[in-house]
């Protein structure tokens, strides 16, 4: 299957410019899309134009990742309501390298034919003068043209208008796709269909400046099926890097999908077959609340994101949270990666001198931590065999909570009723 009709039956593609389809099929070609380091980690909404690489990969094309060094220092004004701040260089650098290292983890990078590469613009623009810039640049494309674009007119419309250093970005972007063209064989930009306009304006200078010929093709913006915007959560982005968003809950974030987003998503961001999909929908249809195709999806993009190792805790961390699973598993995880676990659940902390020769544990769940508001209440639940400790459900009244309870030598899991969890941290 090609590139194209790759894209096209996962529901990825947008827009594609006449005679791109025809060039991909007949020869290898090298494409890049850009990726913006305002922040130093990217984000699930950027996953799409990963895949697009990957699969761009996988048809035999070399992938080009660039970097925005420098137009990272100006900021995209596509479709965004108002100008973002802008970060110094230094920022921007340490920025650039920790997403060639997350990249890194879907492309396979090198120096073979097929193998992707990384590039920077900034190695290109730092020492472009501004002079010569809009002399040999600006000169090609109209300010008409640059009027016309859909995101500028957007800006101009709204309240806060368009700084000039923002509606230079698609003569900047232009630049990068004449750069790659001329110096790395880069005939295909790809993007986000937001992207379009300043991937047209690349192939505009590129036609001007030296009367060649250049391709484009832009993707679907990835919405849910109610409309909201993909990638986003009550807490904010779902990260890649896993000190942002832990691996347990950027699972959680796809096996939570609603089964008409999953069923869409399972397509984009995994890289199972039309047949392995066609399969999984079924089983779903037949038993939905078994939920196959958000485990399905949820499983292979956070392997592929993360590690197996970090995909099975992740699967621990939920049937222990939402169903019978046992605590082994913490005795895997570090003191952040605990705390992780148990986000939202209330914390209480008790003095390790206090809990060596033991405590009565009514006096523990009622006077050291706050599991029950009084002994009364902790007596009455106990009896009625409504609370356990570290999942051991306990109605002895007389027993005693000491270090021997501990999990990893520090944590002891209160539980009341089926869903109430509670973390005492020894300290």
């Amino acid at each position: 299957m090609s590139f194209v009709e790759e894209l096209r039956w996962r529901g990825m593609l947008q827009d594609i410019m006449p005679g791109t389809e025809d060039l991909l099929n007949k020869e290898k070609v090298s494409g890049y899309i850009g990726f913006d380091p305002t922040g130093d980690s990217l984000h699930v909404g950027h996953l799409t134009q990963i895949m697009t690489l990957i699969h761009f990969q996988n048809a035999g094309h070399k992938p080009v990742a660039l970097v925005g060094g420098a137009t990272g220092m100006i900021g995209d004004p596509s479709f965004k309501s108002a100008e973002r701040n802008l970060l110094d260089e230094a920022t921007l650098q340490y920025n650039v390298t920790s997403l060639k290292t997350q990249l890194a983890k879907f492309l396979h990078f090198g120096d073979a034919d097929n193998d992707a590469k990384m590039v920077n613009n900034y190695d290109w623009f730092k020492d472009f003068k501004f002079l010569d810039f809009i002399r040999d640049v600006g000169k090609l494309i109209t300010v008409n043209y640059m009027m016309a674009k859909d995101s500028v007119k957007k800006r101009l419309e709204g309240d806060n208008g368009l700084s000039f250093t923002e509606f230079t970005y698609q003569l900047i972007q232009g630049y990068d796709f004449y750069y790659l063209w001329k110096h790395h064989n880069c005939k295909v930009q790809m993007g986000g269909s937001d992207q379009w306009g300043n991937i047209v304006t690349g192939s505009e200078i590129i036609r001007r400046q030296d009367q060649g010929t250049a391709y484009a093709i832009t993707t679907q913006l990835i919405k849910k099926a109610d409309g909201q915007k993909f990638g986003k959560t009550e807490s904010g982005a779902v990260w890649l890097d896993p000190k942002k968003t832990s691996p347990y809950k950027f699972y959680q974030f796809w096996l939570n999908t609603t089964d008409d987003d999953a069923k869409n998503w399972v397509k984009i961001f995994t890289l199972k077959t039309k047949e392995e999909i066609d399969a999984i929908i079924a089983e779903h249809d037949v038993a939905p609340h078994t939920r196959a195709v958000q485990k399905a999806l949820a499983k292979d993009i956070t392997i592929r994101t993360h590690s197996e190792k970090d995909y099975e805790t992740a699967v621990k961390t939920s049937e222990f949270l939402f169903g019978n699973g046992s605590l082994e598993f913490l005795a895997e995880l570090d003191h952040d990666s605990v705390l992780e676990v148990f986000d939202g659940v209330p914390q209480f902390e008790i003095n390790r001198d206090q809990l060596t020769p033991g405590i009565n544990v009514l006096d523990f769940l009622a006077s050291h931590t706050q599991v029950f508001p009084s002994k009364g209440e902790a007596r009455k639940m106990l009896q009625g065999g409504g609370v356990a400790i570290n999942k051991e459900k306990i109605n002895d009244i007389e027993l005693t909570i000491d270090t021997t309870h501990l999990i990893n030598d520090r944590y002891i899991v209160a539980q009341r009723g089926k869903k109430n969890y509670f973390l005492v941290i020894v300290t």
